[in-house]
Protein backbone atom coordinates (compact mmCIF):
# COMPACT_ATOMS: atom_id res chain seq x y z
CA UNK A 1 0.00 0.00 0.00
CA UNK A 2 1.43 3.92 -0.60
CA UNK A 3 0.96 5.61 1.88
CA UNK A 4 1.44 9.70 1.83
CA UNK A 5 5.10 11.24 2.79
CA UNK A 6 5.87 11.86 5.83
CA UNK A 7 5.38 15.64 7.13
CA UNK A 8 3.03 15.78 4.62
CA UNK A 9 -1.36 15.23 5.72
CA UNK A 10 -4.95 14.70 4.11
CA UNK A 11 -7.07 16.84 5.39
CA UNK A 12 -10.18 14.32 5.64
CA UNK A 13 -13.98 14.94 6.37
CA UNK A 14 -14.44 15.45 10.04
CA UNK A 15 -11.55 17.92 10.07
CA UNK A 16 -12.11 19.73 6.62
CA UNK A 17 -15.64 20.99 8.33
CA UNK A 18 -13.15 23.48 10.73
CA UNK A 19 -11.09 24.50 8.04
CA UNK A 20 -13.80 25.62 6.20
CA UNK A 21 -15.02 27.58 9.04
CA UNK A 22 -11.96 29.16 9.28
CA UNK A 23 -11.62 30.06 5.74
CA UNK A 24 -14.82 30.99 5.46
CA UNK A 25 -14.40 33.49 8.86
CA UNK A 26 -11.28 34.82 7.30
CA UNK A 27 -12.84 35.56 4.17
CA UNK A 28 -15.52 37.64 5.17
CA UNK A 29 -13.67 39.69 8.10
CA UNK A 30 -10.57 40.62 5.78
CA UNK A 31 -13.73 41.80 3.25
CA UNK A 32 -15.25 43.57 5.84
CA UNK A 33 -12.11 45.70 6.72
CA UNK A 34 -11.38 46.19 2.50
CA UNK A 35 -9.01 43.30 1.31
CA UNK A 36 -9.68 41.54 -2.17
CA UNK A 37 -8.17 37.79 -2.79
CA UNK A 38 -5.22 37.20 -5.11
CA UNK A 39 -4.76 33.68 -6.08
CA UNK A 40 -0.66 33.41 -6.99
CA UNK A 41 1.02 29.93 -8.32
CA UNK A 42 3.04 27.23 -5.76
CA UNK A 43 6.19 27.98 -7.74
CA UNK A 44 8.73 30.77 -7.91
CA UNK A 45 11.82 31.69 -9.13
CA UNK A 46 14.22 30.69 -6.19
CA UNK A 47 15.69 34.35 -7.09
CA UNK A 48 12.25 35.79 -5.47
CA UNK A 49 13.09 34.10 -2.10
CA UNK A 50 16.77 34.39 -1.55
CA UNK A 51 16.15 38.33 -2.18
CA UNK A 52 13.34 38.33 -0.39
CA UNK A 53 13.49 36.26 2.50
CA UNK A 54 17.43 36.24 2.90
CA UNK A 55 20.75 33.93 1.57
CA UNK A 56 21.24 33.48 5.34
CA UNK A 57 17.63 32.82 6.75
CA UNK A 58 17.87 28.72 7.62
CA UNK A 59 14.62 28.52 5.15
CA UNK A 60 16.69 29.43 1.78
CA UNK A 61 19.75 27.68 3.31
CA UNK A 62 18.27 24.47 4.75
CA UNK A 63 14.33 24.16 3.96
CA UNK A 64 13.54 25.59 0.50
CA UNK A 65 12.43 22.65 -1.76
CA UNK A 66 14.18 23.78 -4.69
CA UNK A 67 14.77 21.88 -8.26
CA UNK A 68 16.34 22.84 -11.74
CA UNK A 69 13.81 23.86 -14.19
CA UNK A 70 15.42 22.97 -17.41
CA UNK A 71 16.50 26.42 -18.87
CA UNK A 72 14.30 28.05 -16.38
CA UNK A 73 16.79 27.58 -14.06
CA UNK A 74 16.27 27.30 -10.16
CA UNK A 75 12.26 26.92 -8.86
CA UNK A 76 11.20 26.84 -5.70
CA UNK A 77 7.87 25.48 -4.39
CA UNK A 78 7.09 28.85 -2.30
CA UNK A 79 8.03 29.05 1.58
CA UNK A 80 5.70 32.11 2.14
CA UNK A 81 3.32 34.19 0.19
CA UNK A 82 4.43 37.64 0.52
CA UNK A 83 7.24 37.32 -1.27
CA UNK A 84 5.11 36.32 -4.58
CA UNK A 85 2.00 39.16 -3.52
CA UNK A 86 4.86 41.82 -3.47
CA UNK A 87 6.47 40.29 -6.94
CA UNK A 88 2.83 40.16 -8.73
CA UNK A 89 2.42 43.71 -7.30
CA UNK A 90 5.10 44.66 -8.83
CA UNK A 91 5.45 42.60 -12.43
CA UNK A 92 1.17 43.72 -13.42
CA UNK A 93 2.47 47.53 -11.93
CA UNK A 94 -0.37 47.67 -9.61
CA UNK A 95 0.84 50.97 -8.36
CA UNK A 96 0.90 52.36 -11.08
CA UNK A 97 -3.09 52.38 -10.76
CA UNK A 98 -3.42 53.03 -7.28
CA UNK A 99 -0.64 52.40 -4.81
CA UNK A 100 -3.22 51.71 -1.80
CA UNK A 101 -3.96 47.88 -2.57
CA UNK A 102 -5.02 45.53 0.18
CA UNK A 103 -4.66 41.68 -0.79
CA UNK A 104 -5.27 38.05 0.99
CA UNK A 105 -4.46 35.03 0.30
CA UNK A 106 -4.74 31.60 1.42
CA UNK A 107 -3.26 28.28 0.27
CA UNK A 108 -0.28 25.79 0.79
CA UNK A 109 3.23 26.85 1.22
CA UNK A 110 6.12 23.98 1.77
CA UNK A 111 9.10 23.89 3.54
CA UNK A 112 11.45 20.96 4.08
CA UNK A 113 11.47 20.99 8.30
CA UNK A 114 11.62 18.35 10.08
CA UNK A 115 8.00 16.68 10.79
CA UNK A 116 6.78 17.11 14.36
CA UNK A 117 3.79 17.63 16.02
CA UNK A 118 1.78 21.04 14.26
CA UNK A 119 4.61 21.52 12.08
CA UNK A 120 4.42 20.00 8.00
CA UNK A 121 6.01 20.03 5.42
CA UNK A 122 3.30 21.23 3.32
CA UNK A 123 1.27 23.85 5.42
CA UNK A 124 -1.14 26.44 5.16
CA UNK A 125 -1.35 30.17 5.52
CA UNK A 126 -3.79 32.89 5.52
CA UNK A 127 -1.88 35.45 4.30
CA UNK A 128 -2.77 39.50 4.27
CA UNK A 129 -0.94 42.26 3.04
CA UNK A 130 -1.19 46.42 2.76
CA UNK A 131 0.74 48.23 0.05
CA UNK A 132 1.14 52.18 0.18
CA UNK A 133 0.01 53.28 3.56
CA UNK A 134 3.08 53.90 6.33
CA UNK A 135 0.43 55.41 8.75
CA UNK A 136 0.70 53.48 12.56
CA UNK A 137 -2.94 53.94 12.26
CA UNK A 138 -3.18 51.22 9.70
CA UNK A 139 -0.48 49.14 11.84
CA UNK A 140 -2.92 49.43 14.38
CA UNK A 141 -5.85 48.00 12.70
CA UNK A 142 -4.14 45.37 10.64
CA UNK A 143 -3.71 43.38 14.47
CA UNK A 144 -7.13 44.40 15.22
CA UNK A 145 -8.36 42.99 12.29
CA UNK A 146 -6.26 39.55 13.55
CA UNK A 147 -8.05 40.01 16.98
CA UNK A 148 -11.52 40.09 15.21
CA UNK A 149 -10.75 37.52 12.95
CA UNK A 150 -9.35 35.33 15.88
CA UNK A 151 -12.52 36.23 18.10
CA UNK A 152 -15.13 35.24 15.41
CA UNK A 153 -13.43 31.98 15.81
CA UNK A 154 -14.10 32.11 19.95
CA UNK A 155 -9.98 31.45 19.97
CA UNK A 156 -9.16 31.90 23.41
CA UNK A 157 -5.85 32.03 25.04
CA UNK A 158 -4.57 34.02 22.57
CA UNK A 159 -2.25 37.05 22.94
CA UNK A 160 -0.59 40.05 20.59
CA UNK A 161 2.90 40.64 21.31
CA UNK A 162 4.28 44.18 19.31
CA UNK A 163 7.26 45.49 19.17
CA UNK A 164 9.17 48.04 17.06
CA UNK A 165 12.51 47.36 14.65
CA UNK A 166 13.27 50.98 14.45
CA UNK A 167 14.63 52.61 10.87
CA UNK A 168 17.65 52.22 8.80
CA UNK A 169 18.53 56.17 10.89
CA UNK A 170 18.10 54.56 14.34
CA UNK A 171 18.63 50.66 14.14
CA UNK A 172 22.65 50.62 13.62
CA UNK A 173 22.74 51.82 17.12
CA UNK A 174 21.08 49.11 18.71
CA UNK A 175 22.77 46.72 16.30
CA UNK A 176 25.84 48.54 17.72
CA UNK A 177 24.52 47.45 21.17
CA UNK A 178 23.70 43.97 20.84
CA UNK A 179 26.68 43.15 19.25
CA UNK A 180 28.58 43.75 22.19
CA UNK A 181 26.21 42.31 24.22
CA UNK A 182 26.93 39.24 21.66
CA UNK A 183 30.63 39.02 21.32
CA UNK A 184 30.74 38.85 25.62
CA UNK A 185 28.29 35.66 25.29
CA UNK A 186 29.73 33.78 22.17
CA UNK A 187 30.14 30.80 24.72
CA UNK A 188 26.44 30.83 25.13
CA UNK A 189 25.31 30.55 21.24
CA UNK A 190 24.57 28.12 19.27
CA UNK A 191 26.53 27.55 15.97
CA UNK A 192 23.96 29.04 14.01
CA UNK A 193 23.91 32.20 16.26
CA UNK A 194 27.39 32.69 16.49
CA UNK A 195 27.31 32.77 12.52
CA UNK A 196 23.85 35.37 12.63
CA UNK A 197 25.63 37.10 15.42
CA UNK A 198 28.47 38.71 12.54
CA UNK A 199 25.83 39.34 9.55
CA UNK A 200 22.90 39.67 11.30
CA UNK A 201 23.08 40.05 15.25
CA UNK A 202 18.99 40.51 15.26
CA UNK A 203 18.38 37.34 14.28
CA UNK A 204 19.83 35.81 17.68
CA UNK A 205 16.97 37.35 19.17
CA UNK A 206 14.60 34.90 17.40
CA UNK A 207 16.38 31.99 18.46
CA UNK A 208 14.77 28.96 19.81
CA UNK A 209 17.71 27.08 21.75
CA UNK A 210 17.64 27.45 25.40
CA UNK A 211 21.06 28.53 25.91
CA UNK A 212 20.84 31.78 23.42
CA UNK A 213 17.38 32.53 24.96
CA UNK A 214 19.17 32.43 28.34
CA UNK A 215 22.38 34.39 26.82
CA UNK A 216 19.92 37.16 25.25
CA UNK A 217 17.65 37.83 28.31
CA UNK A 218 19.94 40.63 29.12
CA UNK A 219 19.99 42.11 25.67
CA UNK A 220 19.92 45.98 25.23
CA UNK A 221 16.11 46.71 24.03
CA UNK A 222 15.75 48.49 20.81
CA UNK A 223 12.86 50.78 22.23
CA UNK A 224 15.60 52.19 24.34
CA UNK A 225 17.15 53.65 20.97
CA UNK A 226 14.34 54.46 18.68
CA UNK A 227 14.54 58.22 16.45
CA UNK A 228 11.69 60.65 17.76
CA UNK A 229 9.78 59.45 14.19
CA UNK A 230 9.77 55.63 15.39
CA UNK A 231 9.13 56.04 19.01
CA UNK A 232 6.11 58.53 17.61
CA UNK A 233 4.89 55.89 15.16
CA UNK A 234 5.01 53.03 18.30
CA UNK A 235 3.15 55.19 20.46
CA UNK A 236 0.31 55.77 17.89
CA UNK A 237 0.13 51.56 17.23
CA UNK A 238 0.31 50.84 20.99
CA UNK A 239 -2.49 53.85 22.17
CA UNK A 240 -4.69 52.76 19.19
CA UNK A 241 -4.86 49.28 19.92
CA UNK A 242 -5.58 49.72 24.25
CA UNK A 243 -8.95 52.59 22.71
CA UNK A 244 -9.73 49.70 20.40
CA UNK A 245 -10.00 47.07 23.42
CA UNK A 246 -6.79 44.79 22.13
CA UNK A 247 -5.14 42.85 24.79
CA UNK A 248 -1.16 42.83 23.53
CA UNK A 249 2.23 42.82 25.33
CA UNK A 250 5.57 44.58 23.99
CA UNK A 251 7.72 42.36 23.72
CA UNK A 252 11.49 43.90 23.05
CA UNK A 253 13.15 40.77 21.97
CA UNK A 254 10.63 40.21 19.04
CA UNK A 255 12.24 40.51 16.20
CA UNK A 256 12.19 40.41 12.05
CA UNK A 257 16.20 39.83 11.19
CA UNK A 258 15.87 41.23 7.60
CA UNK A 259 16.23 44.37 6.28
CA UNK A 260 13.74 45.90 4.93
CA UNK A 261 11.71 45.11 7.96
CA UNK A 262 11.27 48.81 9.67
CA UNK A 263 9.31 49.70 12.81
CA UNK A 264 5.97 47.27 13.56
CA UNK A 265 6.88 43.69 14.27
CA UNK A 266 4.14 41.59 15.83
CA UNK A 267 2.95 37.61 16.43
CA UNK A 268 -0.03 36.50 17.88
CA UNK A 269 0.86 33.44 20.70
CA UNK A 270 -1.70 30.83 22.06
CA UNK A 271 -0.97 29.28 25.50
CA UNK A 272 -3.28 25.99 24.16
CA UNK A 273 -0.58 24.31 21.71
CA UNK A 274 2.48 23.90 23.44
CA UNK A 275 5.78 24.89 22.78
CA UNK A 276 4.62 25.35 19.12
CA UNK A 277 3.12 29.03 20.63
CA UNK A 278 2.94 31.15 17.53
CA UNK A 279 -0.28 30.98 15.43
CA UNK A 280 0.54 34.47 13.64
CA UNK A 281 3.25 36.70 12.98
CA UNK A 282 3.90 40.31 10.38
CA UNK A 283 5.00 43.46 10.46
CA UNK A 284 6.12 46.79 8.15
CA UNK A 285 8.52 46.12 5.46
CA UNK A 286 9.01 49.12 3.77
CA UNK A 287 12.22 48.54 2.02
CA UNK A 288 10.61 45.19 0.41
CA UNK A 289 9.09 46.51 -2.82
CA UNK A 290 11.61 48.36 -3.72
CA UNK A 291 14.60 45.70 -2.89
CA UNK A 292 12.39 43.09 -5.34
CA UNK A 293 12.91 45.86 -8.19
CA UNK A 294 9.87 48.34 -7.36
CA UNK A 295 9.52 51.81 -6.82
CA UNK A 296 9.79 52.82 -3.10
CA UNK A 297 6.48 52.07 -1.74
CA UNK A 298 5.85 50.67 2.15
CA UNK A 299 3.84 47.86 2.50
CA UNK A 300 3.09 46.02 6.08
CA UNK A 301 1.55 42.31 6.13
CA UNK A 302 1.08 38.96 8.15
CA UNK A 303 0.38 35.48 8.18
CA UNK A 304 -1.04 33.14 9.97
CA UNK A 305 -0.62 29.63 10.57
CA UNK A 306 -4.01 28.06 8.94
CA UNK A 307 -2.81 24.27 10.18
CA UNK A 308 -2.16 25.62 13.98
CA UNK A 309 -5.71 28.17 14.14
CA UNK A 310 -7.24 24.96 13.19
CA UNK A 311 -6.72 23.25 15.47
CA UNK A 312 -7.02 25.89 18.04
CA UNK A 313 -10.83 26.34 16.96
CA UNK A 314 -11.52 22.30 16.72
CA UNK A 315 -10.30 22.40 20.44
CA UNK A 316 -12.72 24.99 21.39
CA UNK A 317 -15.84 24.71 20.06
CA UNK A 318 -17.13 21.69 17.73
CA UNK A 319 -18.11 22.29 14.39
CA UNK A 320 -20.08 19.11 12.76
CA UNK A 321 -20.71 18.22 8.75
CA UNK A 322 -23.42 19.68 7.93
CA UNK A 323 -25.97 16.43 6.06
CA UNK A 324 -28.51 16.68 2.95
CA UNK A 325 -31.92 18.94 3.02
CA UNK A 326 -33.35 15.78 1.44
CA UNK A 327 -32.69 12.21 1.31
CA UNK A 328 -34.73 10.24 -1.12
CA UNK A 329 -36.09 6.76 0.06
CA UNK A 330 -37.30 4.71 -3.22
CA UNK A 331 -38.47 1.28 -3.28
CA UNK A 332 -38.59 -0.65 -6.01
CA UNK A 333 -36.62 -0.17 -9.52
CA UNK A 334 -38.66 2.53 -11.00
CA UNK A 335 -38.97 4.61 -7.89
CA UNK A 336 -34.98 4.40 -7.79
CA UNK A 337 -35.45 5.66 -11.24
CA UNK A 338 -37.49 8.23 -10.48
CA UNK A 339 -35.14 9.38 -7.40
CA UNK A 340 -32.19 9.49 -9.44
CA UNK A 341 -34.12 11.69 -11.97
CA UNK A 342 -35.40 13.87 -8.78
CA UNK A 343 -31.74 14.06 -6.95
CA UNK A 344 -30.22 15.37 -9.95
CA UNK A 345 -32.87 18.19 -10.43
CA UNK A 346 -33.02 19.17 -7.19
CA UNK A 347 -29.39 19.85 -6.79
CA UNK A 348 -29.34 21.55 -10.01
CA UNK A 349 -32.31 23.87 -7.99
CA UNK A 350 -29.84 24.09 -5.24
CA UNK A 351 -31.05 21.84 -2.73
CA UNK A 352 -28.77 19.66 -0.94
CA UNK A 353 -30.08 15.90 -1.80
CA UNK A 354 -28.77 12.61 -1.86
CA UNK A 355 -30.49 9.14 -2.58
CA UNK A 356 -29.73 5.07 -2.90
CA UNK A 357 -29.18 3.34 -5.80
CA UNK A 358 -28.62 -0.33 -3.80
CA UNK A 359 -32.17 -1.40 -3.06
CA UNK A 360 -32.36 -0.81 0.46
CA UNK A 361 -35.22 -1.56 3.12
CA UNK A 362 -37.44 1.06 3.96
CA UNK A 363 -35.77 0.59 7.36
CA UNK A 364 -32.29 1.01 6.21
CA UNK A 365 -32.71 4.15 4.56
CA UNK A 366 -33.90 5.50 7.23
CA UNK A 367 -30.52 4.25 8.85
CA UNK A 368 -28.62 5.71 5.90
CA UNK A 369 -30.88 8.73 6.30
CA UNK A 370 -29.91 9.20 9.66
CA UNK A 371 -26.18 8.19 9.40
CA UNK A 372 -26.23 11.29 6.79
CA UNK A 373 -27.68 13.03 8.82
CA UNK A 374 -30.34 14.39 6.39
CA UNK A 375 -33.32 16.67 7.42
CA UNK A 376 -35.81 15.35 5.49
CA UNK A 377 -36.61 12.27 4.23
CA UNK A 378 -38.57 11.42 0.91
CA UNK A 379 -39.93 8.40 0.72
CA UNK A 380 -41.32 6.61 -2.87
CA UNK A 381 -42.05 3.35 -3.97
CA UNK A 382 -43.53 1.71 -7.15
CA UNK A 383 -47.22 1.48 -5.64
CA UNK A 384 -46.84 5.33 -4.66
CA UNK A 385 -45.46 6.20 -7.99
CA UNK A 386 -48.64 4.60 -9.12
CA UNK A 387 -51.30 6.79 -7.02
CA UNK A 388 -49.02 9.68 -8.15
CA UNK A 389 -47.34 10.64 -4.39
CA UNK A 390 -44.85 10.55 -2.11
CA UNK A 391 -44.20 11.15 1.79
CA UNK A 392 -42.39 13.37 2.82
CA UNK A 393 -40.96 13.53 6.09
CA UNK A 394 -39.66 16.04 8.73
CA UNK A 395 -36.56 14.34 10.73
CA UNK A 396 -36.23 17.16 13.40
CA UNK A 397 -40.26 17.04 13.78
CA UNK A 398 -40.93 13.26 12.81
CA UNK A 399 -44.14 15.02 10.95
CA UNK A 400 -45.18 13.64 7.54
CA UNK A 401 -47.01 14.93 4.84
CA UNK A 402 -47.89 13.47 1.18
CA UNK A 403 -46.61 15.43 -1.89
CA UNK A 404 -48.43 15.04 -5.36
CA UNK A 405 -45.93 14.18 -8.00
CA UNK A 406 -47.42 16.15 -10.09
CA UNK A 407 -44.59 19.32 -9.97
CA UNK A 408 -43.13 17.45 -7.84
CA UNK A 409 -39.06 18.96 -7.99
CA UNK A 410 -40.60 22.61 -7.79
CA UNK A 411 -42.63 22.01 -4.77
CA UNK A 412 -40.00 20.63 -3.18
CA UNK A 413 -36.88 23.15 -4.36
CA UNK A 414 -39.97 25.95 -2.86
CA UNK A 415 -40.85 23.88 0.42
CA UNK A 416 -36.53 22.98 1.05
CA UNK A 417 -35.41 25.91 -0.09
Amino acid sequence: MIQLIKGFKDVLPGEIEVWQTVERAAKETFENFGFQEIRLPIVEKSELFSRSIGDTTDIVEKEMYTFEDGKRGHVTLRPEATASVVRSYIQHKMYAQDPIRKFYTIGPMFRRERPQKGRYRQFYQIDAEVFGVDSPYLDAQLIFMLATLLERLKAKDVKAHINSLGCPCCRPNFQKALKELLDSKKEHLCENCLRRSEKNPLRVLDCKVPSCREAVKEAPSILDHLCDECRDHFETVKRVLTENGVDYEVDKNLVRGLDYYTRTAFEVLTTSLGAQNAVAGGGRYDGLVKALGGPEIPAIGFAIGFDRLAEIVAMQQTIEATGPTLYIAPLGEKATEAAAHWTMQLAARGISCETDFGGRSLKNHMKRADKLKATHVLMIGDDELEKGQATLRNMTTREQEDLSLDGLVETLAERLK
